[in-house]
């Protein structure tokens, strides 16, 4: 496997992430958002990846983000008359966005695009270590 490989897969690595992050985002912002339809209310997203094998060598190997799918749990009832949005029978539908659950998926996620930055570093420096062997 060359270094290019592993910066390759690396950096695949990185962009799942990102995604992951993205997702998080936009349900964590749209964790408090009400409507009076349960089919407006905002369902949480979550991102779905593929590992992608390559040949051999380890060309073309990585993660691959398939798709970002809706979540298919429930939205929140809540029996509130008085908020503008209410039903005819008080009724107010929250995202089913769990802020605890998106908190944590979130730090994984952190941790994970960072150490896919450490990867992409050591790589980086076992190039130049490689190419001051041969200044000598």
């Amino acid at each position: 496997m060359t270094f290019r490989n592993i910066a390759q897969i690396a950096g695949s690595a990185m962009n799942a992430q990102s995604v992951r992050l993205n997702t998080i985002a936009s349900n964590l912002a749209n964790a408090q958002s009400a409507s009076g339809v349960e089919g407006d209310a905002y369902r949480a997203r979550k991102p779905v990846f593929a590992a992608v094998m390559g040949d051999t060598t380890g060309a073309g190997a990585g993660v691959q983000v398939l798709d970002v799918v809706q979540s298919t749990e429930p939205v929140r009832r809540a029996h509130e008359p008085g908020h503008p949005l209410a039903n005819e029978d008080g009724t107010v539908f929250y995202p089913n966005v769990n802020p605890v659950a998106e908190m944590t998926d979130m730090m994984a996620a952190s941790r994970a695009f960072e150490t896919n930055v450490e990867v992409m570093s050591r790589v980086k420096t076992m190039q130049q270590s490689l190419l001051k062997l041969g200044e000598g």
